[in-house]
C-alpha cells in the first residue's frame, strides 16, 4: 500500500471545520499488517483562522490536549483533510500515550475519521 502523504512525527495538521479550524499532531506513523496506521494528538482549542493557528503552534505548551493519542487507519486519516502548517520536534510527554499503546497488548486502531473521535461534524 502507498501513502500519498508525507507528513511525519512532529507535524501540526490543520482541518477546517464549518466555522473554524482545528489541530491534529502526528506523533508516530506505522505499518501493521501491511497497512499505513496514523498516531495522532488532537487538540481542544479552535481557531478562527490559519493565522492564529500559526500562532498557537509557536507556543505548543499553550494548547489544550483533547485525545493524547489515538492510532487510525489510513482510510480514518484520509477521511478528514489537512495540511501540514509546523513541524516541532516530540518531547518525553508528547510521545508518552504512543509508547503505552506500543507497550499495551490491546493495539486498538480506529476506522473513524478524527472529526467524529473528537464529536464534530
Amino acid at each position: 500500500m502507498s501513502v500519498i502523504h508525507s507528513f511525519a512525527p512532529g507535524d501540526f495538521l490543520i482541518f477546517q471545520l464549518e466555522s473554524g479550524y482545528g489541530l491534529l499532531r502526528v506523533t508516530a506513523t506505522d505499518e501493521l499488517n501491511g497497512e499505513h496506521v496514523w498516531h495522532v494528538a488532537a487538540y481542544r482549542d479552535l481557531f478562527l483562522d490559519v493565522e492564529m493557528a500559526d500562532v498557537a503552534i509557536a507556543n505548543p505548551q499553550s494548547l489544550t490536549v483533547e485525545i493524547p493519542h489515538v492510532a487510525l487507519t489510513n482510510r480514518a486519516f484520509e477521511s478528514t483533510q489537512v495540511s501540514r502548517i509546523g513541524n516541532a520536534t516530540l518531547n518525553d510527554g508528547e510521545l508518552s500515550a504512543y509508547e503505552t499503546w506500543k507497550q499495551s497488548s490491546d493495539q486498538d486502531i480506529s476506522d473513524r475519521s478524527i472529526r467524529l473521535l473528537l464529536g464534530l461534524r
